[in-house]
Protein backbone atom coordinates (compact mmCIF):
# COMPACT_ATOMS: atom_id res chain seq x y z
CA UNK A 1 0.00 0.00 0.00
CA UNK A 2 0.61 3.72 -0.52
CA UNK A 3 1.77 5.77 2.23
CA UNK A 4 2.16 9.73 2.86
CA UNK A 5 5.84 10.08 4.29
CA UNK A 6 5.80 13.87 4.10
CA UNK A 7 4.17 17.11 4.48
CA UNK A 8 4.61 20.29 3.23
CA UNK A 9 3.21 23.81 2.93
CA UNK A 10 4.28 27.15 1.46
CA UNK A 11 3.23 30.53 0.74
CA UNK A 12 3.70 31.20 -3.09
CA UNK A 13 2.88 34.95 -3.39
CA UNK A 14 5.00 37.04 -5.75
CA UNK A 15 6.44 38.97 -3.56
CA UNK A 16 8.65 35.88 -2.48
CA UNK A 17 10.36 36.25 -5.87
CA UNK A 18 10.73 39.71 -5.21
CA UNK A 19 13.91 41.94 -4.51
CA UNK A 20 13.44 43.56 -1.15
CA UNK A 21 14.34 47.37 -3.00
CA UNK A 22 10.79 47.04 -4.95
CA UNK A 23 8.45 46.21 -1.84
CA UNK A 24 7.14 49.70 -1.34
CA UNK A 25 6.57 49.88 -4.83
CA UNK A 26 4.29 46.99 -4.74
CA UNK A 27 2.48 48.36 -1.93
CA UNK A 28 2.00 51.54 -4.24
CA UNK A 29 0.27 48.92 -6.60
CA UNK A 30 -2.09 47.61 -3.44
CA UNK A 31 -3.79 51.17 -3.94
CA UNK A 32 -5.80 50.09 -6.58
CA UNK A 33 -6.17 46.47 -5.38
CA UNK A 34 -10.07 45.89 -5.84
CA UNK A 35 -9.97 42.94 -2.96
CA UNK A 36 -8.60 44.34 0.37
CA UNK A 37 -10.71 43.41 3.55
CA UNK A 38 -10.73 44.48 6.73
CA UNK A 39 -9.27 43.26 9.73
CA UNK A 40 -10.71 41.61 12.12
CA UNK A 41 -14.53 42.34 10.62
CA UNK A 42 -13.79 41.08 6.77
CA UNK A 43 -15.58 43.79 5.54
CA UNK A 44 -14.91 44.56 2.09
CA UNK A 45 -12.68 48.49 1.90
CA UNK A 46 -10.42 50.14 -0.14
CA UNK A 47 -6.85 50.99 0.68
CA UNK A 48 -8.03 55.01 1.58
CA UNK A 49 -10.17 53.33 4.40
CA UNK A 50 -7.31 51.07 5.38
CA UNK A 51 -4.94 53.76 5.69
CA UNK A 52 -6.95 55.64 7.63
CA UNK A 53 -7.40 52.96 10.48
CA UNK A 54 -3.97 51.21 10.27
CA UNK A 55 -2.10 50.63 13.83
CA UNK A 56 0.90 52.84 13.82
CA UNK A 57 3.21 50.20 14.30
CA UNK A 58 3.12 49.22 10.84
CA UNK A 59 5.24 52.12 9.94
CA UNK A 60 8.18 50.38 11.97
CA UNK A 61 8.02 47.18 9.36
CA UNK A 62 8.29 49.75 6.23
CA UNK A 63 12.38 49.89 6.24
CA UNK A 64 14.93 48.81 4.11
CA UNK A 65 16.73 46.44 6.86
CA UNK A 66 13.28 44.95 7.88
CA UNK A 67 12.38 44.18 4.23
CA UNK A 68 16.19 42.97 3.68
CA UNK A 69 15.34 40.68 6.73
CA UNK A 70 11.92 39.40 6.07
CA UNK A 71 13.51 38.95 2.10
CA UNK A 72 16.05 36.48 3.38
CA UNK A 73 13.39 34.70 5.69
CA UNK A 74 11.65 34.31 3.06
CA UNK A 75 14.56 32.33 0.81
CA UNK A 76 15.48 30.88 3.82
CA UNK A 77 12.20 29.11 3.99
CA UNK A 78 12.11 28.13 0.71
CA UNK A 79 15.55 26.30 0.67
CA UNK A 80 14.17 24.43 4.05
CA UNK A 81 11.10 23.32 1.79
CA UNK A 82 13.23 22.09 -1.41
CA UNK A 83 15.68 20.44 0.73
CA UNK A 84 12.97 18.60 2.54
CA UNK A 85 11.12 17.61 -0.32
CA UNK A 86 14.75 16.16 -2.10
CA UNK A 87 15.67 14.56 1.55
CA UNK A 88 12.43 12.34 1.28
CA UNK A 89 12.67 11.64 -2.50
CA UNK A 90 9.00 10.71 -2.95
CA UNK A 91 7.60 8.63 -5.34
CA UNK A 92 4.61 11.08 -5.90
CA UNK A 93 3.61 14.51 -4.95
CA UNK A 94 -0.05 15.26 -4.73
CA UNK A 95 0.03 19.36 -5.08
CA UNK A 96 -2.93 21.16 -3.37
CA UNK A 97 -3.69 24.62 -4.18
CA UNK A 98 -6.18 27.06 -5.71
CA UNK A 99 -7.10 28.17 -9.39
CA UNK A 100 -7.49 31.94 -9.44
CA UNK A 101 -9.50 31.80 -12.90
CA UNK A 102 -6.76 30.41 -15.16
CA UNK A 103 -8.20 27.38 -15.61
CA UNK A 104 -11.68 27.73 -13.85
CA UNK A 105 -14.38 30.25 -14.20
CA UNK A 106 -18.23 31.42 -13.24
CA UNK A 107 -19.61 29.38 -16.01
CA UNK A 108 -18.05 26.09 -14.26
CA UNK A 109 -16.42 26.56 -10.89
CA UNK A 110 -15.66 22.90 -8.55
CA UNK A 111 -15.21 23.00 -5.75
CA UNK A 112 -12.74 20.18 -5.59
CA UNK A 113 -11.45 18.75 -9.07
CA UNK A 114 -8.71 16.11 -9.36
CA UNK A 115 -6.39 16.39 -12.39
CA UNK A 116 -5.30 13.14 -13.98
CA UNK A 117 -3.65 13.77 -17.53
CA UNK A 118 -0.60 11.90 -17.76
CA UNK A 119 0.79 15.66 -18.58
CA UNK A 120 1.08 18.96 -16.38
CA UNK A 121 0.99 21.98 -19.16
CA UNK A 122 2.91 24.94 -17.95
CA UNK A 123 2.63 27.97 -19.63
CA UNK A 124 4.56 31.06 -18.46
CA UNK A 125 1.70 34.22 -17.22
CA UNK A 126 2.56 37.44 -18.44
CA UNK A 127 4.39 39.64 -16.45
CA UNK A 128 5.52 42.73 -18.35
CA UNK A 129 3.37 45.47 -16.23
CA UNK A 130 4.98 47.00 -12.44
CA UNK A 131 6.58 44.93 -10.37
CA UNK A 132 5.60 41.67 -11.39
CA UNK A 133 7.70 41.55 -14.41
CA UNK A 134 10.60 41.44 -11.47
CA UNK A 135 9.77 37.70 -10.29
CA UNK A 136 9.72 36.45 -13.84
CA UNK A 137 13.41 35.68 -13.69
CA UNK A 138 11.96 32.65 -10.98
CA UNK A 139 9.99 30.82 -13.27
CA UNK A 140 10.75 29.12 -16.81
CA UNK A 141 10.09 30.88 -19.36
CA UNK A 142 9.06 28.90 -22.42
CA UNK A 143 6.03 26.84 -22.20
CA UNK A 144 6.59 23.09 -20.67
CA UNK A 145 4.85 19.57 -19.89
CA UNK A 146 5.43 17.89 -17.14
CA UNK A 147 4.65 14.64 -15.59
CA UNK A 148 1.48 13.61 -14.19
CA UNK A 149 0.33 10.39 -12.24
CA UNK A 150 -2.98 9.39 -13.84
CA UNK A 151 -2.81 6.37 -12.31
CA UNK A 152 -2.85 7.91 -8.79
CA UNK A 153 -5.19 10.38 -9.96
CA UNK A 154 -8.01 8.35 -11.03
CA UNK A 155 -7.33 5.98 -7.58
CA UNK A 156 -8.18 9.11 -5.88
CA UNK A 157 -11.25 10.27 -7.74
CA UNK A 158 -12.50 6.67 -6.89
CA UNK A 159 -11.88 6.81 -3.57
CA UNK A 160 -13.22 10.40 -3.07
CA UNK A 161 -16.36 9.24 -4.97
CA UNK A 162 -16.78 6.01 -2.29
CA UNK A 163 -15.63 8.47 0.69
CA UNK A 164 -18.72 11.01 0.32
CA UNK A 165 -17.05 14.23 -2.21
CA UNK A 166 -18.20 14.19 -5.28
CA UNK A 167 -14.96 15.80 -6.72
CA UNK A 168 -14.98 17.26 -10.46
CA UNK A 169 -12.09 15.80 -12.67
CA UNK A 170 -9.99 17.24 -15.21
CA UNK A 171 -7.65 15.01 -17.74
CA UNK A 172 -6.27 18.08 -19.70
CA UNK A 173 -6.40 21.50 -19.90
CA UNK A 174 -7.83 23.98 -22.92
CA UNK A 175 -4.65 25.21 -25.66
CA UNK A 176 -2.60 27.79 -23.75
CA UNK A 177 -4.20 27.41 -20.44
CA UNK A 178 -1.73 26.86 -17.53
CA UNK A 179 -1.84 24.64 -14.37
CA UNK A 180 -2.73 26.80 -11.15
CA UNK A 181 0.12 29.05 -10.20
CA UNK A 182 -0.35 27.07 -6.72
CA UNK A 183 1.42 24.60 -8.99
CA UNK A 184 3.69 26.31 -10.95
CA UNK A 185 5.46 27.98 -7.81
CA UNK A 186 6.33 24.63 -6.51
CA UNK A 187 8.28 23.12 -9.83
CA UNK A 188 9.72 26.76 -9.76
CA UNK A 189 10.85 27.11 -6.82
CA UNK A 190 10.34 23.78 -4.67
CA UNK A 191 11.03 21.29 -6.95
CA UNK A 192 13.70 23.02 -9.00
CA UNK A 193 13.57 21.32 -12.43
CA UNK A 194 13.10 17.89 -9.98
CA UNK A 195 11.42 15.31 -12.19
CA UNK A 196 8.46 13.98 -10.04
CA UNK A 197 5.43 12.87 -11.54
CA UNK A 198 2.46 15.53 -10.03
CA UNK A 199 -1.07 15.20 -8.81
CA UNK A 200 -2.70 18.54 -8.91
CA UNK A 201 -5.84 19.09 -6.50
CA UNK A 202 -7.35 21.99 -7.12
CA UNK A 203 -9.41 23.69 -4.06
CA UNK A 204 -11.39 26.75 -4.88
CA UNK A 205 -10.41 28.80 -2.20
CA UNK A 206 -11.03 32.62 -3.48
CA UNK A 207 -14.97 32.89 -5.22
CA UNK A 208 -18.45 32.53 -3.24
CA UNK A 209 -20.91 30.95 -3.12
CA UNK A 210 -19.10 27.60 -2.86
CA UNK A 211 -16.00 27.30 -1.38
CA UNK A 212 -15.08 24.92 1.37
CA UNK A 213 -16.04 25.45 4.87
CA UNK A 214 -12.90 24.92 7.02
CA UNK A 215 -13.84 21.64 8.58
CA UNK A 216 -14.79 20.56 5.13
CA UNK A 217 -11.35 21.21 4.15
CA UNK A 218 -9.48 19.18 6.52
CA UNK A 219 -12.44 16.67 6.20
CA UNK A 220 -11.13 16.54 2.68
CA UNK A 221 -7.51 16.24 3.77
CA UNK A 222 -7.98 12.89 5.83
CA UNK A 223 -10.03 11.48 3.30
CA UNK A 224 -7.22 12.22 0.67
CA UNK A 225 -4.97 10.62 3.09
CA UNK A 226 -7.33 7.62 2.92
CA UNK A 227 -7.37 7.88 -0.75
CA UNK A 228 -3.57 7.31 -1.17
CA UNK A 229 -3.11 4.46 1.83
CA UNK A 230 -5.56 2.34 -0.24
CA UNK A 231 -4.02 2.30 -3.48
CA UNK A 232 -2.25 -0.90 -3.72
CA UNK A 233 1.09 0.28 -4.94
CA UNK A 234 4.23 0.52 -2.90
CA UNK A 235 4.66 4.44 -3.85
CA UNK A 236 6.22 7.14 -0.87
CA UNK A 237 3.84 9.87 -1.28
CA UNK A 238 4.42 13.65 -0.57
CA UNK A 239 1.42 16.42 -0.11
CA UNK A 240 2.27 19.94 -0.48
CA UNK A 241 0.19 23.10 0.40
CA UNK A 242 0.89 25.83 -1.90
CA UNK A 243 -0.65 29.40 -0.96
CA UNK A 244 -1.13 31.89 1.92
CA UNK A 245 -0.78 33.24 4.92
CA UNK A 246 -3.09 36.04 5.16
CA UNK A 247 -2.79 38.95 2.51
CA UNK A 248 -3.64 41.25 0.90
CA UNK A 249 -4.03 42.95 4.40
CA UNK A 250 -1.79 41.25 6.66
CA UNK A 251 -3.42 39.37 9.55
CA UNK A 252 -1.00 38.56 12.19
CA UNK A 253 -3.64 37.26 14.75
CA UNK A 254 -5.29 34.95 12.28
CA UNK A 255 -1.94 33.60 11.14
CA UNK A 256 -0.97 32.19 14.63
CA UNK A 257 -4.59 31.08 15.30
CA UNK A 258 -4.26 28.77 12.47
CA UNK A 259 -0.91 27.50 12.71
CA UNK A 260 -1.40 26.47 16.75
CA UNK A 261 -4.75 24.84 15.72
CA UNK A 262 -2.69 23.19 12.74
CA UNK A 263 0.26 22.09 15.14
CA UNK A 264 -2.30 20.90 18.32
CA UNK A 265 -4.70 18.48 15.51
CA UNK A 266 -7.56 20.36 16.82
CA UNK A 267 -10.45 19.88 14.78
CA UNK A 268 -12.73 22.68 16.33
CA UNK A 269 -10.50 24.98 16.42
CA UNK A 270 -9.83 24.73 12.88
CA UNK A 271 -14.00 24.68 11.78
CA UNK A 272 -14.99 27.82 14.15
CA UNK A 273 -12.29 29.56 11.93
CA UNK A 274 -14.16 32.93 10.91
CA UNK A 275 -15.23 32.92 7.18
CA UNK A 276 -15.43 36.50 7.03
CA UNK A 277 -11.40 36.57 7.43
CA UNK A 278 -10.84 33.55 4.49
CA UNK A 279 -11.40 36.03 2.41
CA UNK A 280 -9.34 37.15 -0.89
CA UNK A 281 -5.65 35.67 -0.51
CA UNK A 282 -5.98 34.92 3.20
CA UNK A 283 -8.40 32.26 1.64
CA UNK A 284 -5.71 29.89 0.71
CA UNK A 285 -5.64 28.94 4.48
CA UNK A 286 -7.87 26.27 3.18
CA UNK A 287 -4.54 24.71 1.39
CA UNK A 288 -2.96 24.64 4.46
CA UNK A 289 -6.05 22.66 6.15
CA UNK A 290 -6.44 20.42 3.49
CA UNK A 291 -2.87 19.36 4.00
CA UNK A 292 -2.84 19.45 7.58
CA UNK A 293 -5.95 16.68 7.05
CA UNK A 294 -3.49 14.57 5.27
CA UNK A 295 -0.97 14.21 7.04
CA UNK A 296 -2.84 13.93 10.66
CA UNK A 297 -0.58 11.17 11.45
CA UNK A 298 2.54 13.00 10.94
CA UNK A 299 3.79 15.95 13.41
CA UNK A 300 4.01 19.20 12.23
CA UNK A 301 6.98 22.09 12.33
CA UNK A 302 6.70 25.26 11.43
CA UNK A 303 10.08 26.70 9.65
CA UNK A 304 9.30 30.24 9.86
CA UNK A 305 6.69 32.98 9.92
CA UNK A 306 7.31 36.15 8.15
CA UNK A 307 4.62 39.24 8.03
CA UNK A 308 5.98 40.71 4.98
CA UNK A 309 4.21 44.33 5.02
CA UNK A 310 5.02 46.30 1.72
CA UNK A 311 2.71 49.66 2.19
CA UNK A 312 1.21 52.32 5.30
CA UNK A 313 -1.79 50.53 4.86
CA UNK A 314 -0.91 47.22 6.34
CA UNK A 315 -1.27 45.58 2.75
CA UNK A 316 1.38 42.60 2.35
CA UNK A 317 1.43 38.88 2.54
CA UNK A 318 2.12 37.01 5.50
CA UNK A 319 4.57 33.82 4.19
CA UNK A 320 4.57 30.71 5.70
CA UNK A 321 6.58 27.61 5.81
CA UNK A 322 5.87 24.08 7.22
CA UNK A 323 6.40 20.64 7.02
CA UNK A 324 5.17 17.50 8.63
CA UNK A 325 7.07 14.37 9.12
Amino acid sequence: MARIILGLATSHSPQLSLPAEHWLQRGEEDQRNPSLYRVPDGKHVSYEELLAEVDPRVAQELTPAVFQKRYAANQKGIAKLAEALERAAPDVLVILGDDQQEAFHDDNMPAFCVYWGEQVPYVPRQRSRGTAALTAWAYPQEPRQYPGHPELALHIIGSMMEQGFDVAHSKYLQEGQSITHAATFVYARIMQGKSIPVVPIMQNTYYPPNQPRPRRSYEFGIALRNAIETWKNRARVAVLGSGGLSHFVVDEELDRQVLKALQDKDVDAIASLPLERLQSGTSEIRNWITTAGAAQHLEMEVFDYVPCYRSPAGTGCAMGFAQWT
